[in-house]
């Protein structure tokens, strides 16, 4: 079935024309000759452009305050995995902040490459596995009341667990680890106020970052990082061989990700649309008005100045597949849903 709405452009010949901006050219004009400079200068200039225009800036990585690993399961998966999650508090972040990371990692001999990506409703629904902690962070979607979280119930273990071929990547000598979005923070206009937006104050740099300075998506990028920074410390997975994936607006989020965190060694996006791997310019499916005025949250401010207004970005989205660069990108995109934009994805990478 077609995932259209009405109001919205799907027709390839009322695209307005455009003319994206190029990757190889500096912004003094100059063109990029070498990989040192793309590397060492141009790669630099579009991440700039995407921190101040479009996701917004990224936290310093707190201080640690606590790891442990709980609910270890040496015999899962008819003995081919091992099951365990990995808490990780911060001492900078609120005293309830924690990620917890779900794994599943073969048995015998590692290091192992790993398959990383959030999921959307809890560690607990990619696996009909009691032995997976039940989430009780904030939750999409309650009752017809909107009153009582089902999501985070025994019912729903296992929920989305066709979407997580768990037993397909053990069976191939891959780890998988997940997290649920909303530990990092709650996908809400109002989220921030449970997430960790409203405890970090500095970016990377030690520079003050206010809450409009960065975005849900960046907020959720950075979560990400945070794994990979514990990935160093455990011998059974090989952190250089890490691939991380996401499917819509997580969709959006892993490819922010990959292109602010070389660390990933391969970054998948499935269904990213508008905001992700789909060309703003071509206003087709979702648009940057829409997405805005739907999703306040998950973009900077500054980006809400694009709203109908998608030709003066200086800007778009092959230049964020650009920033992966020499590293492999994985776009997936489903033909029915014109929503995303799938030709417009396809014409980014």
């Amino acid at each position: 079935m077609n995932a259209q709405r009405p109001g919205f452009n799907y027709d390839e010949d009322k695209v307005p024309a455009y003319t994206l901006p190029d990757p190889l050219v500096l912004e003094d004009g100059s063109s990029i000759t070498s990989s040192a400079l793309w590397i060492g200068k141009r790669r630099g200039e579009i991440l700039k452009l995407f921190e101040d225009q479009m996701y917004g800036r990224r936290p310093g990585r707190p201080v640690v305050r606590h790891i442990s690993t709980e609910a270890v399961e040496n015999n899962v998966l008819n003995g081919k995995a091992h099951r365990k999650e990995l808490v990780i508090r911060y001492e900078d972040v609120s005293s309830d902040f924690e990620i917890r990371v779900l794994m599943y990692v073969p048995v015998g001999e590692g290091p192992h490459p790993v398959f990383l990506g959030y999921n959307f409703n809890g560690n607990h629904t990619i696996q009909a596995d009691p032995g997976i902690t039940l989430s009780t962070r904030w939750m999409r979607r309650g009752d017809t009341d909107g009153n009582v979280n089902h999501l985070a119930t025994d019912a729903a273990r296992g929920l989305s667990a066709k979407r997580w071929p768990v037993e397909t990547i053990i069976d191939r000598g891959y780890a998988l680890a997940t997290v649920y979005y909303g530990d990092v923070e709650p996908d809400h206009a109002e989220g921030w106020k449970d997430g960790v937006r409203a405890h970090i104050k500095e970016d990377q740099d030690g520079e003050p970052l206010a809450l409009e300075d960065w975005s849900a998506i960046s907020a959720w990028s950075w979560g990400l990082s945070l794994v990979v920074d514990e990935f160093g410390g455990l011998p059974d997975i090989d952190s250089s061989r890490i691939a991380l994936l996401g499917h819509s607006r997580l969709g959006k989020t892993s490819l922010w990700a990959g292109a602010s965190d070389p660390r990933f060694a391969i970054v998948i996006s499935n269904n990213s649309g508008c905001g992700g791997a789909a060309l703003s310019r071509r206003a087709f499916g979702e648009t940057v008005k829409k997405i805005n005025d739907t999703f306040p949250h998950w973009f900077c401010k500054n980006f809400k100045q694009y709203n109908d207004n998608e030709a003066a970005l200086p800007l778009d989205q092959h230049m964020l597949i650009a920033l992966m660069a020499p590293r492999p990108v994985y776009i997936a995109s489903a033909l029915e849903d014109e929503w995303a934009d799938p030709n417009g994805e396809f014409l980014s990478g």
